[in-house]
């Protein structure tokens, strides 16, 4: 947390926050209120989408709100501020560590070499969606890499991880055979992506199948086609096969 983040904190006359779009990583609430002496209302999804009980409290005082990552990379929050804006409550935006960025960073590769960016929901009875396969594959097939967002169910405390991301992808690939997902397919996973127990990996899916990246969040990159660097940095950063220096 920025020195500017935490003073506009401990100014607000009330601080809400939630953790259902992302989580809090070498910090729990309790840990947050202690060191703002002070209470923080953390509140669910229905509360931020549905409910007003933000901009009730804006109306009268200043108040701040808080999340993990940065803020308006969900549109939940682009809406909120504009419904804040549009009541004439004036809004000032403290931008976060995204792991739209940070992901990359951690892996050494080049940011703007991402294509779109895909969420893995949790396989359900009766509910496989397959487009975020056939989204993955349009970036595999232009060269470029994709961050792959994993499913969070914040209430019941489910967080997929990379080995269950990885069996969801094979399993995709078993329905639609679209030849991107092989023994041979080179695969990343990032852990605690900015915390000090931040941890990264890349393989073959015989490989990612088997390493244990811990707590969550976890997220996945499908890499592109790789500069030589980025090979090279995979390689020493992630431990990833020897054999991907010899193919750039």
């Amino acid at each position: 947390m920025s020195r500017r983040a935490f003073e506009c904190l401990r100014e607000a006359d009330e601080v809400f926050a939630e953790f259902y779009t992302s989580t809090l990583v070498d910090c729990s609430p309790r840990d947050l209120e202690r060191a703002l002496e002070r209470p923080v209302t953390v509140l669910d999804r229905s509360g931020v989408e549905e409910g007003n009980v933000i901009l009730e409290s804006a109306r009268k005082g200043k108040v701040a709100f808080m999340t993990a990552g940065d803020t308006m990379a969900a549109t939940t929050h682009v809406d909120l501020r504009i419904r804040a804006m549009g009541e004439g409550i004036p809004t000032r935006l403290i931008h976060g560590v995204s792991i739209f960025t940070a992901a990359a960073s951690a892996l050494g590769l080049q940011s703007y070499k991402f294509g779109r960016t895909v969420t893995l929901p949790f396989q359900e009875e009766n509910y496989f969606p397959t487009s975020p396969y056939d989204n993955i594959k349009e970036n595999w097939e232009r060269g470029l890499h994709t961050l792959v967002l994993l499913d969070i169910n914040e209430d019941e405390g489910r967080y997929m991880s990379s080995k269950h991301a990885v069996e969801w992808l094979i399993e995709a690939e078993n329905r639609v055979e679209g030849g991107m997902i092989s023994n041979t397919t080179l695969i990343c996973a990032a852990a605690r992506v900015g915390s000090v127990t931040e941890q990264v990996a890349a393989g073959f899916p015989s490989r990612m199948m088997e390493i244990d990246m811990g707590p969550p969040l976890h997220c996945l990159v499908i890499p592109g086609r790789l500069h030589f660097m980025e090979a090279r940095s995979l390689v020493d950063l992630a431990g990833a096969p020897m054999d991907i220096l010899e193919d750039e």
